[in-house]
């Protein structure tokens, strides 16, 4: 079944108690983890980093410091996601420090973030932490991709995951590349995920149908909140249908029919709307049966229309009225088996 990641970012504005309070609308909303991001500016950025295109409400210091939490806060954080939502909970790091933070607070898994593929220190941190790992590919071309794999791999990390995703927020269909699912798979012989920032479930349910075991999307209780992600992201209501959307699909794929068996399951249902042979005028016993003598109409409890070409050319046995539905022992040498 697919799993479902509600990506916060720092949308919970360093704030413990909202924090809380998304993680519990992200479980009733149908997500099985929770992701944010772990920025400590002096360790990940110069003063003159310039801020993303999408975002200038502040600096990029004065953001990561007003909404980062310390290990005790993750501590917490943590633990009431693992005992009382149920609900996994981790990070991206965004430097080695965070890294060696998040391991202080017990986090369980990783995600490489779009901006750190190329990052061989934070790569070689991550992946020596023996944890599952969800490698973004947003920015990523397939050399920064080969590389990023064979650290993380060379480092020792668990179970790998790359999400296929373009760092364009929000992302237009033409800009998803659910092309490059396969590929992924095929190149690196891992389980593939999306990172969703289109503004709806339909590139996230195109990707399980392609082979997504994982899916991201950007969470927040309202689109009104402040902060980098909110406008891009999904309120509980919407993000609830989408994860119902996403297990149906994945249900559906997960459970191969047979037809044969299908159609045997069916077969009261097939006496309602399937046609039988019938007679479209009166007949004398010993008669030759033309096709002008025979029409399909329901129930389907007769000879089947499908037996149409066999029926035609065969002896009546007894007189037959207009309109009458034809049985197997009116006509003669004949057996529907």
């Amino acid at each position: 079944m697919v799993y479902i990641i509600a990506e916060f970012g720092n949308t919970h504005e360093g704030s413990v108690g909202l924090c809380k309070s998304m993680m519990s609308a992200a479980k009733a909303s149908g997500a099985d983890a929770v992701k944010m991001q772990t920025h400590m500016f002096d360790q990940e950025s110069l003063e003159f980093a310039p801020n993303p295109p999408y975002f200038n409400g502040e600096s990029r210091r004065s953001y990561f410091e007003r909404t980062s939490f310390n290990v005790d806060q993750y501590i917490d954080l943590f633990s009431f996601g693992r005992n009382e939502l149920g609900i996994d909970m981790f990070s991206s790091p965004f430097s080695v420090d965070a890294v060696e933070l998040l391991e202080a607070a017990g986090v369980s898994q990783y995600k490489v973030a779009s901006g750190e593929v190329t990052n061989v220190p934070l790569l070689r941190s991550i992946g020596g932490k023996g944890k599952p790992v969800f490698l973004s590919s947003g920015m990523s071309s397939w050399k920064d991709l080969e590389l990023a794999v064979d650290e993380l791999r060379t480092a020792g990390c668990g179970p790998l995951t790359v999400m296929q995703c373009s760092s364009i927020y929000p992302c237009g269909p033409q800009h998803v590349g659910l092309n490059v699912i396969g590929e992924i798979h095929q190149r690196f012989n891992c389980q593939v995920g999306f990172s969703d920032h289109t503004l709806g479930p339909a590139a996230a349910i195109s990707a399980v149908t392609l082979g997504a075991t994982v899916v991201e999307k950007h969470f927040t209780l309202s689109n009104l909140m402040y902060g980098s992600d909110a406008t891009n992201s999904m309120e509980p209501d919407q993000f609830k249908l989408f994860s119902r959307y996403l297990r149906d699909t994945s249900e559906a794929i997960q459970s191969p029919v047979d037809k044969d068996q299908l159609s045997e399951s069916l077969s009261e249902m097939k006496i309602v709307f399937q046609k039988s042979l019938v007679t479209t005028q009166s007949i004398r016993a010993g008669s030759v049966l033309e096709a002008s003598m025979l029409t399909a109409k329901k129930p389907g409890s007769g000879i089947p229309a499908s037996f149409f070409d066999k029926v035609v050319g065969r002896v009546v046995n007894t007189n037959l009225p207009k309109n009458h539905m034809i049985s197997a022992t009116e006509v003669s040498d004949f057996d529907v088996n």
